[in-house]
């Protein structure tokens, strides 16, 4: 094969791995690492304790008890009484179950079992803050009804798109990365000089890290902005922050580490540049003549 057919052949293997390589990571996030109901258990848990979080949750679940439980009790009351409850160990363990039970339902339905709405049943936190607003000797806290209601976390219409769009992620999550690791070592196996493929798929993995990182930072400002006037601004940006730490994380990485195969791939090459240089000096000084040894005569 000629050179420079090698050389264009390398470049377009390595470009396109390099290309794949964020869309691989991406994919990979969100089958492996928000289809995982423990990492996101895990990743949700510290917002238990986030103010903005916790005044969110004040504001929603003391406005619709309010409305619900038509008791005649102050909405100030129940946003405070909800309030307090927020800091104790009792919230962040339901917390962590409800988050729990509403992935594992959004889960379900994702992989076919059931064709209605995704539902929670919040009754547990409504008999939790009915409790603690007994406790405190708040008025007509005893007649607030605790029922079963089922607030749908998935419509039902959208139920057939994300099905559609879990297969493909799952499909994307596998393939584009190996397919990027294949192109990559393709192309550094076919390049005239290996040394600057590797140059190049290196900074190309960083660039690709880089690119998602902004990409992930664009979609947290356009998840912000794009918001109701009723949802808390703070609230949804905490929320956004916990699902993509991994996904920050793994940007970082791939920045670092592409920068630092490029720059011992330079090191090793500035060290064979210096070497022959080194090397012809040393062949170049004279050598000094022996001194003959003294024949017969001379003696």
């Amino acid at each position: 094969m000629y050179p420079r057919v090698r050389t264009a052949l390398s470049a377009a293997l390595v470009g396109l791995a390099c290309l794949l390589l964020p869309f691989g990571t991406l994919a990979a996030w969100a089958a492996y690492g928000l289809a995982d109901t423990g990492r996101y258990v895990r990743a949700m848990g510290p917002l238990a304790e986030d103010p903005a979080v916790q005044d969110a949750v004040a504001d929603t679940v003391g406005d619709g008890l309010a409305r619900e439980t038509g008791t005649g009790i102050a909405r100030s009351y129940l946003r405070d009484a909800v309030r307090s409850f927020a800091g104790t160990a009792a919230f962040r363990a339901g917390w962590d179950q409800a988050n729990r039970s509403a992935h594992h339902a959004v889960l379900r339905a994702l992989h076919g079992e059931g064709t209605g709405p995704v539902t929670v049943d919040i009754a547990p936190v409504t008999a939790r803050v009915k409790h603690q607003l007994t406790s405190e000797h708040v008025p007509l806290a005893r007649r607030i009804p605790v029922e079963h209601r089922e607030v749908a976390v998935l419509p039902a219409a959208e139920l057939s798109r994300m099905r559609k769009g879990l297969r493909v992620l799952e499909i994307a999550a596998f393939w584009l990365p190996l397919s990027a690791a294949v192109l990559a070592v393709a192309g550094i196996a076919v390049a005239t000089c290996r040394r600057r493929a590797v140059t190049a798929t290196a900074l190309g993995t960083a660039l690709g890290g880089a690119l998602l990182g902004v990409a992930v930072a664009v979609g947290r400002h356009l998840t912000v902005t794009g918001l109701p006037a009723e949802v808390s601004a703070a609230a949804a940006g905490a929320v956004y922050d916990a699902l993509t730490g991994t996904l920050r994380t793994v940007s970082w990485l791939l920045l670092a580490l592409g920068l630092a195969v490029a720059g011992l791939t330079w090191l090793t090459r500035y060290a064979d540049r210096v070497r022959p240089g080194r090397r012809r000096r040393a062949s170049a000084a004279p050598v000094p003549d022996r001194p003959e040894a003294p024949t017969r005569a001379r003696a």
